[in-house]
């Protein structure tokens, strides 16, 4: 009787610690979870970025001539910082990096570490030269 009062202890440690193990992993795959997320998030907003940078750069369009200042405002909408915009006025391409932070709760390795994306948008050249006909 003894020992089987000795297994059932052992059992009901094999289950904390497993439970503890199971515990742990789970927040661990919820960090990883959001560093994805984040990374999707950066990636959408730096799309857009260049978008709005290339798209201030299209007389046609008549948005304006601050293509950085355009990818600036849309990655800060978008819940990111511009690290860099290559687009100088009068060109038809636009490549733009944006960085945010994640929200970790667990992984303690992962703290203070930034998402970064990119990403590159180009008008066709013909846009640039386009001039309205209409009266």
């Amino acid at each position: 009787m003894s020992g089987d009062r000795a297994q059932r202890g052992s059992v009901s440690i094999l289950i904390a610690v497993g439970a503890s193990l199971m515990t742990l992993f789970a927040l661990a795959a919820a960090d990883l979870g959001s560093m994805l997320v984040t990374r999707s998030r950066a990636q959408a907003a730096a799309d857009a970025a260049a978008l709005a940078a290339v798209v201030q750069q299209a007389p046609i369009l008549g948005q304006g001539t601050d293509p950085e200042g355009a990818a600036r405002e849309t990655a800060e909408r978008n819940g990111v910082s511009l690290v860099s915009c290559q687009c100088a006025v009068g060109t038809t391409e636009a490549t733009v990096t944006v960085e945010t932070q994640p929200r970790l709760s667990f992984v303690e390795g992962w703290f203070g570490r930034a998402v970064r994306a990119t990403a590159r948008a180009e008008l066709d050249a013909d846009v640039m030269t386009y001039e309205d006909g209409g009266g």
